[in-house]
């Protein structure tokens, strides 16, 4: 695996980007495991001098997660305890965030005051060490004793924190999995030699049920990235979740050859399934209950290769039809606690959207379930995702983008104001979907509107903004500040009037003005200014606004600006019932 990084780094893409082998390994895996685009891995990576043992950090706020890399790009070479001290260094460190921001170098000191607004919202942390070597036995031992150690606070100060080393053999599995496509199927052979097993057939459908090794859950693959649960309904809740907790300390603790009797097992589908002797070959392998429990265990990895003694319960089905995979998914589920956002998709206000939706266009579709798939024959233009078009929504009729980045709160505190009129106009579904389409088309690598590099870095949530700044455009434009324009009446006047592209540019030129601007404000004493915190609080509506205004008072002063503001006018007026108060969401 080392020598394929290797090649792979000394493209020119990585060697002129980053100063040295260890950011381009680092660049590597965020790129090509994480996917994370070219801008938002530079933003990521705080590598260099003074980076006090923190290579990176990555935020993602849709699973309420941080990752803090840590790497180590050698060849064939073990590695010893250091690495492993090095990620104590930045627990330790992080456990005292403003002390570390003053020695921090000045990426590090911006990411931190990204951290510490993920900290306040009760992310789990996830500490990885990166690799192409082989831990020492010494390393594997201080590995376990940091695992239990994190177990301990988890309990005792609620830090909630996991931490994982990632060598060679797991980031070639990772790397092939993500190379598939972006819903990779994985096969598996797993070797039942040291397990008690049943082979039968039932309902004409093959069943393999096992008595399997806890230490041969962390062979399996796909359980950190996700891969092993495309079709559960849900991701891991984190190390927090009571549940998770509660599995955690019968590993770490005196019950462990007891954890057979308090589990209730782990179900997984696959398309085929042979058994030769002791080895049964899995294809289109997916666990549906269990992603919890695997979370959890491989957080406990070092403890758990030595438990010879632990036993978890194993159901292998043979289904390879996707509807009767979708039930029992959604049925082995339901004996425990699935959070409001898991179970949105059956709300009656949804399912009328949906229903609503697909009669008034019949060539698209209305996803709301997690992970399911349009049809082939339906217009992929016309697809709308439950969870993007209730982000769309908080961002224009809400008028908080700062709130669309995270599912958390939208299906939870904010649900009943977004979704309190099941007769929601179809057209506005799509309206919202086709703008924020032409959005996400200037979002691109070619940059066509010269975005600040540093608003191309949160990609994950700043395009909300922008759609925000289109409604706005026309809000302003209309003398309607205060209140909302109808998304579907806005697309066909400017659809009309042949000026999509043009709003669109203003408001993302808008939205890029109002983050400079900001920037270069004059930030307190011992303050750093933080585009991601920016982003993410109510004061960048009041920039985009004077950015929206200042624009369109500047136009007349330029060359031909007259005309383009005359168009402008035209493509963005709307009479006054086309327009309705906010939504209010805080």
């Amino acid at each position: 695996m080392y020598e394929f990084i290797r090649r792979q780094i000394d493209t020119d893409y990585f060697q002129q980007r980053f100063v040295n082998d260890g950011q381009r390994f680092i660049a590597w895996y965020l790129r090509n495991i994480l996917f994370r685009d070219m801008n938002e891995a530079r933003d990521d990576i705080t590598d260099g001098a003074d980076d006090k043992q923190i290579d990176a950090i990555v935020i993602d706020d849709d699973k309420s997660l941080v990752r803090i890399v840590q790497g180590k790009f050698v060849q064939g070479a073990t590695i010893d305890a250091e690495p492993l001290r090095e990620v104590l260094s930045s627990w330790i460190q992080i456990k005292d965030l403003a002390r570390l921001q003053n020695v921090a170098n000045s990426k590090l000191q911006r990411k931190l005051s990204e951290l510490a607004v993920a900290l306040d919202e009760d992310y789990e942390i996830s500490f990885e060490l990166i690799t192409t070597g082989t831990l020492t036995q010494g390393a594997s031992y201080d590995l376990e004793a940091f695992q239990q150690e994190l177990a301990k606070l988890s309990e005792g100060e609620g830090f909630n924190a996991t931490i994982h080393v990632i060598n060679g053999d797991e980031l070639k599995q990772r790397y092939d999995y993500a190379m598939e496509s972006d819903n990779p199927s994985i096969s598996y052979k797993l070797n039942l030699g040291g397990s008690k097993f049943m082979h039968h057939e039932i309902a004409g459908t093959p069943v393999v049920v096992a008595a399997l090794p806890l230490k041969e859950c962390i062979n399996l693959p796909g359980i950190k990235d996700g891969t092993l649960f495309q079709k559960n309904v849900r991701q891991s809740l984190g190390s927090s979740n009571a549940v998770n907790k509660g599995i955690r300390n019968t590993i770490i603790g005196d019950k462990r050859s007891d954890f057979f009797f308090f589990h209730n097992g782990v179900t997984a589908l696959c398309s085929k399934m042979e058994l030769n002797g002791d080895v049964l070959s899995l294809r289109g392998l997916s666990v549906v209950n269990g992603c919890q429990s695997l979370n959890t265990i491989l957080s406990c990895s070092e403890t758990v290769k030595k438990a010879d003694d632990a036993f978890i319960l194993f159901r292998f089905y043979e289904i390879p039809q996707r509807d009767r995979a979708d039930k029992i998914s959604i049925s082995t589920n339901s004996q425990s606690v699935v959070k409001a956002r898991d179970l949105r998709s059956n709300d009656k206000r949804v399912l009328a959207i949906k229903k609503a939706y697909e009669l008034k266009f019949p060539s698209g579709y209305f996803i709301s379930k997690r992970g399911e798939i349009a049809p082939a024959s339906k217009d992929a233009s016309l697809v709308v995702d439950l969870s993007e078009f209730a982000k769309n929504l908080i961002a224009w009729h809400s008028q908080r983008p700062n709130l669309s980045y995270g599912e958390t709160k939208i299906f939870d505190k904010y649900f009943e104001t977004l979704f309190k009129n099941k007769d929601y106009p179809p057209e506005n579904v799509a309206a919202l979907h086709r703008w924020m389409g032409e959005v996400l088309r200037t979002w691109v690598s070619a940059n066509p509107l010269n975005l600040n590099e540093t608003l191309l870095a949160m990609k994950a949530y700043a395009p909300f903004h922008h759609l925000y700044a289109i409604a706005m455009c026309f809000s302003i434009s209309n003398g309607q500040a205060e209140r909302i324009p109808s998304p579907d009446k806005s697309y066909v006047a400017a659809s009309k009037a042949g000026m999509i592209d043009e709003i669109v540019k203003v408001a993302g030129i808008s939205l890029n003005m109002a983050l400079e601007a900001a920037a270069n404000e004059v930030q307190p004493l011992n303050r750093v200014f933080s585009p991601q915190n920016w982003i993410k609080s109510k004061a960048c509506l009041a920039g985009i606004n004077g950015a929206l205004r200042n624009y369109f008072s500047m136009l007349p002063m330029i060359p031909g600006g007259s005309e383009v503001k005359k168009r402008l006018s035209e493509a963005t007026s709307m009479k006054p019932e086309d327009f309705e108060y906010r939504w209010s969401a805080d």
